[in-house]
């Protein structure tokens, strides 16, 4: 067996480029990368050892005002309707081009999008 002191020794006296020029041998040599190692967890394995690229589907959405467009008193009046907010509240929200809703589901948020495009708003869903 090698002698592991020795070996800990002899790395700790390279220089930062003959340090990155063994991690590249080592890469070749070994077929591996010496990128961070991530938990388990976060990188699920496939059966052929390749890393699932998946997606988690997001299940909250905000809806948010991009532009008001030109009929700003019907986008009033739809925003009031989706959130229930009073008249200043919901003026202050189209004039802000702020966020209408926030964690709703894609339903809710495709049927508010569907409903202030209607009214004449570009609308955005994060």
């Amino acid at each position: 067996m090698a002698d592991l002191a020795k070996i800990v020794e002899e790395l700790s006296s390279l220089n930062l480029m003959e340090a990155a020029e063994l991690a590249k041998m080592l890469e070749e040599k070994w077929g591996v990368s010496a990128a961070a190692p991530m938990a388990m967890g976060m990188m699920p394995m496939m059966s052929g050892g390749e890393a699932a690229v998946e997606e988690e589907e997001q299940t909250e959405f905000n809806v948010i005002i991009k532009d008001i467009g030109p009929k700003k008193i019907n986008v009033i009046k739809e925003v009031r309707a989706l959130t229930g907010l009073g008249l200043k509240e919901a003026k202050e929200v189209v004039d802000g081009l702020g966020t209408v809703m926030e964690g709703v589901s894609k339903e809710a948020a495709t049927d508010a999008k569907a409903k202030l495009e209607e009214a004449g708003a570009v609308i955005e869903l994060k």
